[in-house]
């Protein structure tokens, strides 16, 4: 099998790759991402390229599977930007599948795509994705559903996969994760277990989570196995107020829903800190997943339970962890440091928040 991957220098593409390599059924990938690793392994085929501007036919034509990881998580304070490689580029991608006669394609949808739901029992994947209108991560998830809805409906000769992970964590997205989602005023040895104190105990606020590389294990079998549909994936326990207190040894202190989302909005407002309040709105009113169908289609099951991933990913963000891509770069330092707190508190000047 031949394997395309967009996106393939980020969080999940960097464990995709080498478990992809490492499959008997699969004999040649080929890696998409606006910036590849600067020293690429090479057993894997790398272009650079933009999916929302690039010519993609030549690079998909002759996969067995598409495996559309692509997506912008940042700059939500500019959502033309995101708009363009999230909804646009997704398109430009399904196109070429079909122009090119690609026969399947695997695409990274999410938690996010869902509908407000239940947080228990966890929904399966029948559950509605028109995503919570509130964040632009969601509605965008729930815009490229709908494309693959069409696809479907007018290709039903193409095998169609979605998978729908909770959140992806590991310890060498640390730095990543945190530029993403907190940004360059918070100092990221802050970030340690020890030196966590409390954590907010909201009303409604529980989350899923997963390791990586476990995330990359279900990707590799949605490619090889003649399957089609939708997949959530998450693994144990939930991550709600309780849960996570007794992981990180903290106590619990009572906030108000409404209260954390005015200071989420207000911090991201004023550009001291990069998260959006529709991800407050994501962790409150997303539904839990159950991952029963992957376990079973798949034969899927986490190596690393939630808790472990989330203790290694806050390790990872503590130490300034990075990867190999520029995607998943360490934290920088001396002038680079100065350079992103310039950037993150004056708007227009190139920051990612």
């Amino acid at each position: 099998m031949r394997i395309v991957v967009t996106g393939a220098s980020g969080n999940v593409g960097s464990r995709l790759l080498p478990q992809l390599i490492a499959e008997p059924k699969v004999r040649s990938v080929v890696a998409l991402a606006r910036r590849p690793p600067v020293d690429p392994d090479p057993r894997v085929e790398w272009h650079a390229l933009d999916i929302a501007e690039a010519d993609l036919d030549p690079v998909i034509r002759g996969a067995d599977v598409v495996v559309h990881l692509a997506w912008l998580l940042q700059p939500v304070h500019d959502p033309h930007e995101m708009w363009r490689v999230n909804v646009l580029g997704t398109r430009r991608v399904f196109d070429s599948v079909v122009r090119t006669g690609v026969p399947a394609v695997v695409h990274a949808s999410s938690i996010g795509a869902y509908s407000p739901g239940p947080k228990r029992p966890g929904v399966d994947e029948s559950h509605p994705t028109y995503g919570i209108a509130s964040s632009t991560y969601s509605r965008h998830k729930a815009a490229a559903e709908r494309m693959l809805d069409e696809l479907e409906a007018q290709h039903p000769e193409r095998r169609v996969v979605r998978m729908r992970p909770a959140l992806v964590l590991q310890g060498e997205a640390g730095s990543a994760f945190a530029r993403y989602f907190l940004g360059p005023l918070l100092p990221q040895s802050l970030l340690r277990r020890s030196l966590i104190p409390f954590v907010p105990d909201v009303d409604g606020l529980a989350v899923q989570a997963m390791h990586t590389s476990d995330a990359a294990k279900a990707y590799v079998q949605a490619c090889v196995r003649p399957v089609v549909g939708a997949f959530n994936l998450a693994a144990e326990p939930v991550l709600d107020p309780p849960t996570l207190a007794a992981i990180l040894g903290a106590r619990r202190v009572r906030v108000p829903a409404a209260v954390l989302r005015a200071l989420v909005s207000l911090t991201w407002r004023l550009h001291l800190q990069p998260t959006d309040p529709g991800w407050v709105d994501i962790s409150l009113r997303a539904p839990l997943l159950n991952s029963a169908r992957a376990r079973q289609e798949l034969d899927w099951a986490p190596s690393m339970d939630a808790a472990e991933a989330l203790l290694e990913t806050l390790a990872g963000m503590a130490a300034g962890r990075g990867g190999a891509s520029p995607v998943l770069r360490r934290r920088a330092g001396g002038a680079g440091r100065v350079l992103e707190v310039v950037r993150a508190l004056v708007p227009g000047a190139g920051g990612t928040g």
